[in-house]
């Protein structure tokens, strides 16, 4: 079963070749007959075929709402949209029916784009599997014993299993990039304030997470980016760029799979004709690292005061997490806000290079209904030890994409490459240059 891109997709509408209502058709099918082995979604929109028989009928007219009209997208679920429930994986929460918008997915409803559903989260979107005791476990359509990753497992399942062209999930410390990378798809973590946020859920990581596109190719990124930032999408050379190239961080292990192929991506780079210099880190994180889970902790702590109820439908592990963020002392918080500001400052001209170029994740997915590897390349690790690369980039403010490394067999390998403020356009240009192509899931073929 052939995969094309939303970009293909909608220049088949744009030509009269395909029309929005055999796509969604198609989609419906995928979800009808894939669903129930991945659960990628945790709620299916009512209204998707209306809006595609919609949207048939201002193509065939010749005018589209605009440059997504028709298209089947996926939205995370701990973002708000009208009619469908933002359950970020709470029962509390999926009792809730918004009659509203956030910010990024009123701009992609804007622009034609059809929800076809909610993509599984885990609670609180903490996490880097996706389970939550409402939805269940959501699984990878490379291999459904394993991990599509978290916490934008369902949106990233879905798309690469054909069940959506297109999705916007959130990225608080690596939720688009790693996920991506697990089911060889692309994904843009913007940098603060490229893509506007309001409307939504609560912050539970600071101001660390933003909402971004994932899709089957960068010129789909692209097209996405230009929607939701509101920017004009560009697809110019990115010109030689000076990029660093960290394989490594210090004492942490990675997958060899991965580490083949980021050389084979270093290689690339340089054959494409920019300067590459292998390196470590320029920044020391471990004090920012060392504090990291307290930053989910004192969040949560401050939602349940907030709204009780969802606390109290929470998992008992959440709970727990929001008991030891009460208990956390005020001075905590400024330290942590102390390393935040030391990283962003030596950060701004991220040590003159023009990009970073790290693995996406350190381990390649692992069963699905296991929180995190406990092991890596022969190496005992923590919750955290498959997210070493991803963190930092948030904590940062900066933008970084994900994509599929060259080169690679067997499952899906994931890098990203993270660039300066306003980078987000030029990163996805050099991305472009080296990244594979996407490879549909074995359980579409035939």
């Amino acid at each position: 079963m052939s995969c094309p891109d939303a970009t293909d997709l909608l220049a088949d509408f744009a030509a009269g070749r395909r029309d929005p209502v055999g796509a969604m058709e198609e989609t419906l099918a995928r979800i009808e007959a894939l669903d129930p082995l991945l659960n990628a979604h945790s709620a299916r929109s009512a209204t998707a075929m209306a809006e595609a028989e919609a949207s048939a009928a201002r193509w065939k007219a010749g005018t589209p709402m605009g440059p997504l009209d028709g298209l089947p997208v996926i939205v995370k679920d701990n973002l708000v949209s009208a009619g469908l429930p933002a359950s970020w994986g709470n029962a509390e929460l999926a009792r809730r029916l918004p009659d509203q918008d956030e910010v990024p997915v009123a701009a992609l409803r804007r622009a034609g784009a059809i929800f076809t559903g909610k993509g599984n989260t885990p609670e609180f979107a903490v996490e880097g599997y996706t389970d939550n005791l409402t939805f269940g476990v959501t699984r990878n359509p490379h291999d459904p014993a394993l991990t599509p990753g978290g916490s934008s497992g369902g949106v990233v399942a879905a798309v690469a299993a054909g069940m959506a062209f297109a999705g916007l999930g959130t990225d608080g410390g690596g939720s688009i990039r790693r996920p991506a990378g697990y089911t060889g798809l692309c994904g843009l973590k913007p940098g603060i304030g490229h893509v506007p946020r309001g409307g939504g859920l609560a912050q539970v990581l600071l101001d660390f997470e933003v909402a971004g596109p994932i899709a089957r190719s960068l010129r789909d990124l692209r097209l996405l980016d230009a929607v939701l930032s509101g920017r004009r999408a560009a697809a110019a050379a990115p010109g030689r760029a000076r990029i660093l190239a960290v394989a490594r961080m210090p004492e942490a292990p990675c997958d060899p799979q991965i580490i083949a192929g980021f050389e084979a991506a270093t290689e690339a780079l340089r054959r494409a004709g920019h300067e590459v210099v292998e390196g470590g880190m320029p920044h020391d994180l471990a004090p920012l690292n060392a504090l990291w889970g307290r930053i989910g902790e004192i969040g949560l702590a401050h939602y349940f005061a907030q709204d009780p109820a969802v606390g109290k439908a929470a998992a008992p592990k959440y709970r727990e997490m929001a008991a030891r963020g009460a208990a956390a002392p005020a001075i905590q918080l400024c330290e942590i806000l102390g390393h935040v500001f030391a990283l962003r400052e030596a950060a701004r001209g991220l040590w003159g290079y023009d990009a970073i170029l790290t693995p996406a994740s350190a381990a390649q997915p692992w069963p699905a209904a296991e929180a995190f590897p406990p092991v890596i390349d022969g190496q005992e690790v923590g919750p955290r030890g498959h997210a070493v690369y991803t963190g930092w980039v948030n904590a940062a403010g900066l933008p970084g994409v994900a994509f599929p490394a060259p080169g690679q067999t067997g499952l899906p390998v994931g890098l990203q490459l993270v660039g300066p403020a306003g980078a987000e356009a030029r990163l996805m240009a050099l991305a472009e240059q080296v990244a594979a192509p996407f490879r549909a899931p074995g359980l579409l073929a035939g």
